[in-house]
């Protein structure tokens, strides 16, 4: 494979592993993607190519495993209309040298571009959007600010409701969370400035958009939606919660995600996020 990889000229191969220890559970073995298609630049020397290495969970090691980031990123490959296959790696009997020798200390995910490393999963993201641009590659940032922001903190009240094992702290702690909900609801239920006609009589008080910036789906999208999977998943296990029906605007959104192959091929089982969050979720006592 890597062999391959470093007899091709005038293409750089984007590839990705998903590597032990995930940031969010410590856990995991690896999936290497390969997106062969991808032709960024044509590189003076093979070792330019740039290499996308991402934490992953998985328990068969075989299928794709529970880590947000790395959902997020394939989803912007995916998004981008990269073609790639993807082919597991043992991490626990079988590492590829790359992960013993770069960057040292530092966890994924992370790129390696040349001599360059980036560590933050934005910066990995911002390169893929402005080297995989336009005219070949569609634009995915989102046209309204306020999209980007929307929902981001979900996770951080989730967290929070299910480290928490005080008994007496859980109501409190759920209502943080469905505050929090509450707020993307509205965000989604609020009309874009896109949606509303300055020259029509009628005034446009809702929104019937799929997704956070409109009608297709976009970098906020990548970033929100593989965390509210796993919002949904763990907490109706773990506390028995369920995000209310009554914000028709957020299940509206989550619906039309879940219709999309791009966010639903790449949502890891519920099986790999229960183990995932199993010694994460507190017991209330």
């Amino acid at each position: 494979m890597f062999a391959l990889l470093y007899s091709v000229l005038n293409t750089i191969f984007t590839n990705v592993y998903h590597s032990q220890q995930c940031s969010s559970c410590g856990q995991g073995s690896a999936v290497y993607l390969n997106s062969s298609s991808i032709t960024l630049a044509s590189p003076k020397r093979n070792d330019e190519m740039p290499q996308i290495l991402l934490n992953c969970l998985n328990l068969d090691g075989q299928s794709i495993g529970n880590c947000p980031f790395s959902q997020r990123l394939f989803m912007v490959l995916w998004l981008k209309g990269v073609t790639f296959n993807v082919t597991t790696v043992d991490m626990k009997s079988r590492k590829p040298d790359v992960l013993k020798d770069l960057a040292p200390g530092a966890q994924p995910p992370f790129l390696l571009y040349g001599t360059e490393v980036k560590t933050d999963t934005n910066k990995i993201e911002e390169f893929l959007e402005e080297t995989l641009c336009p005219p070949k590659y569609p634009r995915l940032a989102a046209h309204n600010p306020e999209s980007n922001t929307a929902g981001l903190d979900v996770f951080s009240k989730f967290s929070a409701y299910i480290k928490n094992s005080n008994p007496q702290m859980n109501d409190n702690l759920e209502k943080g969370l469905l505050k929090a909900l509450k707020k993307l609801d509205d965000y989604l239920s609020s009309p874009l400035p896109d949606e509303i006609d300055e020259n029509s009589a009628d005034d446009v008080t809702s929104s019937t958009r799929p997704f956070l910036d409109g009608q297709q789906l976009t970098l906020a999208d990548c970033n929100l939606l593989p965390k509210l999977h796993i919002v949904k998943v763990v907490c109706l296990k773990f506390r028995g919660f369920s995000i209310p029906r009554s914000l028709t605007s957020l299940w509206r959104y989550l619906d039309a995600a879940y219709a999309r192959e791009e966010f639903s091929s790449t949502c890891p089982s519920d099986e790999e996020i229960h183990m995932a969050y199993s010694s994460v979720v507190k017991a209330l006592k």
